[in-house]
C-alpha cells in the first residue's frame, strides 16, 4: 500500500462513463469547445485521449479543477501569462493546455495552421509548446530560429530531450523549458526537473516514478479496473522509471518497459539512443526492443543520418558497455510520427520486421 499524499484534494477513482465534453472536428471547432468549457462554472469534465504511441489510446478523464490548478501553475513557474501559439494537436493534453493557458490569459490562441509560416504565426505571441522534432526541425530554418528568438519561453516535451538539441537552442538565443507530464497530470507537471507548485513526486522500489497533486485526472472513462490499478490512494502509478534527487529535482530514466532484456542483459534504450544522436552523422534517433528467437529481445536503432549498423555499434560501445549496442539498424528519411508529434513506436517495431 502507497502512503496517502495530503495534497490530492479529494481525487476519487473513477472509471464508469460518465457525462463530459469531447474534443472532436476540426482545430477551430476543438479550439472553440475548449475556450467554452475551460470558462465555465459547472462540474461537467473533460475527456483526452493519449496519443496510444505504446499501445491501445486511453481516455483520460479531466476535471476544470485540475486543468485550472495546471494552468495557473505553469504562469507561476514560468513568470507570466500572454498570448500562446498552437502548433500541437488541440485535441491531445498538450495542445489543449495550449488553448486554455491562453483563454484563461484573456487571449485567444492562434492558429500555427491559419498561417503560412511558424515565423508569421509567432508575431505578437509569447510562447509555444513544442516535442522535440518539432524543435530540432526549426533550428535549421533561420526565420524560425529568429522568430523562436523572439518568444518569452518555448515549452518542449513530449519526448527525451538530448542535453545537445538544449545547447542548440540556447545557443540560437531560444530560452527552452522541458517539461515532463502526461494526460493523467493535465499535461506537464514538472518543469526542467522542478515539479510544479503542490504537485508531489516519489519513485516506488523498481524506481516507478507516481505523482500527486492538484492536477490528477480522475479515471480513466470507461475503464474502473484499470483506473483502480494506477489511481491509488491518491498517487498516480505512472509507467516511468526515474530518479529523484536530495533537492527533488527529477531524472525520468525512460518508460518501465524501456528497458530491454537481450541476451540475458539489461539495456536501458533511452540511454542507447541518446548515444546515437550524439553521432555527427545523425539527424535523429530512437531505440527499441523487439522479439528474437537468439537473444530474447534484439536491439534495433531507428537512424536518420548516415550510419552503418558497425559504426553505430562501435560508437555506443566507446560509451557503454559492448552488450548495448544494437544489433539491428533501420535506415531511415524520416521517424514516423503520431498526429500529437511523438514518434510512433508502433509502426518503428513494425519496420524492425519488415
Amino acid at each position: 500500500m502507497l502512503p496517502r499524499c495530503p495534497d490530492t484534494r479529494g481525487i476519487r477513482p473513477r472509471g464508469d462513463t460518465v457525462r463530459h465534453v469531447e474534443l472532436r472536428g476540426t482545430t477551430p471547432e476543438v479550439v472553440t469547445a475548449l475556450s467554452a468549457w475551460v470558462s465555465a462554472s459547472d462540474d461537467e469534465p473533460l475527456v483526452v485521449e493519449t496519443s496510444g504511441s505504446t499501445g491501445r489510446p486511453k481516455r483520460v478523464v479531466l476535471s476544470r479543477r485540475a486543468v485550472l490548478a495546471s494552468v495557473r501553475a505553469t504562469a507561476r513557474r514560468l513568470g507570466g501569462e500572454g498570448r500562446w501559439l498552437l502548433a500541437l494537436p488541440a485535441a491531445y493534453v498538450a495542445g489543449a493546455q495550449v488553448v486554455c493557458r491562453s483563454v484563461v490569459a484573456g487571449e485567444p490562441p492562434v492558429l500555427l495552421e491559419e498561417h503560412g509560416s511558424f515565423a508569421e504565426a509567432a508575431a505578437g505571441v509569447d510562447f509555444v509548446s513544442l516535442v522535440p522534432t518539432q524543435l530540432v526541425r526549426m533550428l535549421e530554418v533561420s526565420e524560425e530560429v529568429d522568430a523562436l528568438r523572439s518568444l518569452h519561453t518555448v515549452l518542449l516535451g513530449g519526448g527525451p530531450i538530448d542535453p545537445a538539441l538544449r545547447a542548440r537552442a540556447a545557443g540560437a538565443g531560444v530560452r527552452v523549458v522541458a517539461t515532463y507530464g502526461s494526460a493523467e497530470t493535465a499535461g506537464g507537471c514538472v518543469y526542467d526537473g522542478v515539479a510544479l507548485d503542490g504537485v508531489a513526486l516519489a519513485t516506488e522500489a523498481d524506481g516507478r516514478l507516481r505523482v500527486a497533486g492538484p492536477t490528477l485526472f480522475e479515471g480513466y472513462d470507461g475503464d474502473p479496473e484499470l483506473t483502480a490499478r494506477v489511481l491509488v490512494d491518491g498517487w498516480f502509478r505512472t509507467e516511468d522509471a526515474a530518479r529523484i534527487d536530495e533537492d527533488g529535482r527529477l531524472q525520468v530514466l525512460g518508460r518501465l518497459d524501456d528497458v530491454v532484456v537481450t541476451g540475458g542483459v539489461n539495456v536501458p534504450a533511452p540511454v542507447v539512443a541518446r548515444r546515437l544522436r550524439m553521432h555527427p552523422a545523425v539527424r535523429e534517433a530512437e531505440v527499441l526492443g523487439v522479439p528474437d528467437e537468439e537473444w530474447g529481445n534484439r536491439l534495433v536503432a531507428f537512424v536518420v543520418g548516415d550510419l552503418a549498423l558497425e559504426d553505430a555499434r562501435a560508437w555506443v560501445a566507446e560509451a557503454h558497455p559492448r552488450s548495448w549496442a544494437p544489433r539491428q539498424l533501420v535506415a531511415l528519411e524520416a521517424l514516423p510520427l503520431l498526429g500529437n508529434g511523438k514518434v510512433d513506436r508502433l509502426r518503428l517495431a513494425a519496420l524492425a520486421g519488415s
